[in-house]
């Protein structure tokens, strides 16, 4: 899936530094100010994130597709598509592509791995706090549901793909 400007493709192991990268700086974009910067950059927290991420691009569990511009990954997202209601468990665009199609085509890229399951529902955890990332998926089609902790759930139904 492309856009003028941004490829969307299935992450390597190759791109593990670059999607980690990316994950941390969209992370301190929401978390600085509402927790400690130990608890979302810190040396344990980014090698957490960094086993998780290998595992998820090694896993036949996980989809994890990259955003590229250029040689450059800029977003990405871990998905899981095996069962009605898999969940989002991560979607990150880099802060200095925000607002430029970046996030809408990879969103369009997970839901068409959905569709492709042929699953009727996908499901996530957003930090409450973040209200950028909440609009954004609202305008996605993702609807609030109820908040546990500091997180709100979010539901998106996903439509059947469109045949010629």
């Amino acid at each position: 899936m492309n856009t003028p400007y941004v490829t969307i493709r299935p992450a390597v192991i190759e791109d593990l530094d670059a999607i980690c990268d990316v994950h941390a700086r969209a992370r301190a974009t929401y978390y600085e100010g509402h927790l400690s910067a130990e608890a979302y950059s810190g040396p344990d927290e980014l090698e957490r994130q960094r086993v998780g991420t290998r595992e998820a691009i090694t896993s036949r569990e996980r989809t994890v597709l990259c955003a590229v511009r250029g040689d450059h990954v800029v977003g990405f997202a871990v998905l899981g598509a095996r069962f009605e209601g898999d969940k989002l468990f991560h979607f990150h665009i880099d802060p200095e592509v925000w607002r430029t199609g970046t996030g809408t085509a990879l969103h369009r890229a997970c839901v068409a791995v959905w569709q492709a399951a042929r699953l009727t529902t996908a499901r996530l955890e957003v930090f409450a706090p973040n209200a950028r990332a909440r609009a954004f998926y609202v305008s996605q089609g993702w609807q609030e549901g109820t908040r546990k902790g500091d997180h709100v759930a979010m539901l998106l139904p996903v439509q059947a793909a469109v045949t010629a």
